[in-house]
């Protein structure tokens, strides 16, 4: 068992001896965030262990936690009533930064029949594994998270409006141990904080922002790499705030910096002879890659519907503020091998072959995302689409290349009109985010920003 984490008997002995005395049941909103409740230990195992109950609009709140008129799923006339949180026992962990707590993370269900909440992210990748195992295949997968770091304290960052604020770093420090040794209090914490709570990591190492950084941690089947990629944002933070600092996972936080992404790096896998062996290795050649034909059409459609699902993959409106041409983050819909201008890169051989999607940024909800790239995957594979020839070069100055969608509101109506992500979500699921996506759009529509009081609060 993966160090930190526990079966029910475990926590049972813990409990027992007082090393845990509380239980956060945890679920990931429309946001990614991490929402739940604390429960004294006892509690859960005696009562709780096979669910409890949480108000359903918060599948329908906005970032300020306020209720959003015009879903279907909840709302006043429905009068907000309960879902079902039911703990998945198996992603019992001890949080090592936490003092004698554990968390475990739930799958919501509706409260009459016992269904998944079709519009809760957690259900949504599960929905899509089930599609996945119908075809003999399984996934892995990896998030490369970027974050920037600052010795201000959340609170102090909130008077100062995030501000001038305390940056760990006064220049580019992408692999420098020197600047890198600066942040060891933070990012060694997070290393080691996050290993003994049953998300194994890699590594961390300086990215190509003053104060940026990268955490790295090892891969896993798909769905529990989503938990580990909330677990991770949610520990740097928590961490961060305890130290009197903080970290921020926006996808561009400065214009005059490099943005943050979350690569994503995924692999299908298929039993045989009772082992999981890479369904992408082959003896098939693609730009002199070794590889499938499962490889091929994953890939072609992966990227076919790159744009339909660009709401999953960049899902705030400053997501696309990262998309610029040398910036590290893809502009145009291009693959290539070990290329870090294209938004598709291939990378590995044999058993570790695998596509890193460079598109997202650190600002995604995980689960949204993988359930973007196995439904676009599987409609490539069933329909044997190929991916257009492997690039070749500098990206950036590509001509010909199809473009990425360059706002939040250019990518929602992508995702409305899109017959595949209605047909692998549901119907009801795409209006469901369609307007949770619309109704951050226009947020930002409305919002007057400093940058429009200093260029024309004078001289217009």
């Amino acid at each position: 068992m993966t160090p930190g984490m526990l079966d029910v008997e475990g926590l049972k002995s813990a409990v027992d001896e007082g090393s845990i005395d509380t239980v956060i049941l945890a679920f990931p909103d429309l946001y990614g965030r991490l929402m739940g409740k604390r429960l004294d230990a006892s509690f859960f195992l005696t009562d709780v262990a096979g669910g409890t109950h949480a108000c359903d609009y918060l599948f329908t709140v906005d970032m300020e936690m306020e209720p959003v008129a015009g879903y279907k799923f909840s709302n006043w006339d429905r009068g907000y009533g309960d879902i079902h949180l039911v703990p998945d026992l198996g992603t019992v962990r001890k949080l090592s930064w936490l003092d004698r707590t554990a968390l475990v993370i739930c799958d919501a269900e509706v409260e009459s029949e016992h269904g998944p909440v079709e519009v809760a992210p957690r259900s949504m990748l599960r929905r899509q594994l089930e599609r996945l195992h119908a075809q003999g295949f399984d996934a892995m997968a990896g998030s490369e998270l970027e974050y920037y770091q600052f010795r201000t304290s959340y609170p102090e960052a909130a008077k100062k409006g995030y501000r001038d604020l305390g940056e760990v770093g006064w220049y580019i420090e992408d692999y420098h141990l020197l600047q890198g040794a600066r942040t060891e209090d933070l990012n060694g914490a997070f290393r080691r904080h996050l290993a003994a709570s049953g998300v194994p990591v890699e590594s961390t190492k300086g990215e190509f922002g003053r104060g940026q950084h990268e955490l790295n941690i090892r891969y896993a089947p798909i769905l529990e790499m989503a938990d580990r990629h909330l677990v991770l944002k949610q520990a740097a933070k928590e961490i961060s705030d305890q130290l009197g600092c903080s970290t921020t996972f926006m996808a561009k936080p400065d214009e005059a910096q490099a943005g943050s992404s979350s690569h994503l790096h995924v692999s299908l896998w298929r039993d045989k002879n009772g082992e999981l062996t890479n369904a992408f290795a082959g003896d098939g050649s693609l730009a002199g890659i070794a590889c499938s034909e499962e490889f091929r059409w994953f890939l072609g459609g992966w990227m076919r519907y790159a744009a339909d699902f660009m709401v999953c993959y960049a899902p705030t409106v400053n997501s696309y503020k990262r998309f610029q041409a040398g910036s590290w983050a893809p502009t145009a819909l291009a693959w290539s091998p070990d290329n870090r201008t294209a938004g598709f890169r291939v990378v590995g051989t044999g058993p570790s072959l695998r596509i890193e999607c460079r598109i997202p940024g650190a600002d995604v909800n995980p689960y949204l995302a993988y359930s973007a790239v196995i439904a676009s995957g599987l409609e490539g594979i069933g329909r044997r689409i190929e991916p257009p020839p492997a690039y070749v070069g500098d990206v950036y100055s590509a001509q010909d290349e199809v473009m990425l969608p360059g706002s939040l509101e250019e990518a929602i109506a992508s995702f409305e009109g899109s017959e595949l992500a209605r047909s692998a979500f549901g119907a009801d699921v795409v209006e469901h985010y369609a307007h949770f996506f619309t109704t951050e759009a226009n947020a930002y529509r409305r919002a007057v920003t400093d940058w429009e009081r200093v260029r024309y609060f004078e001289r217009i």
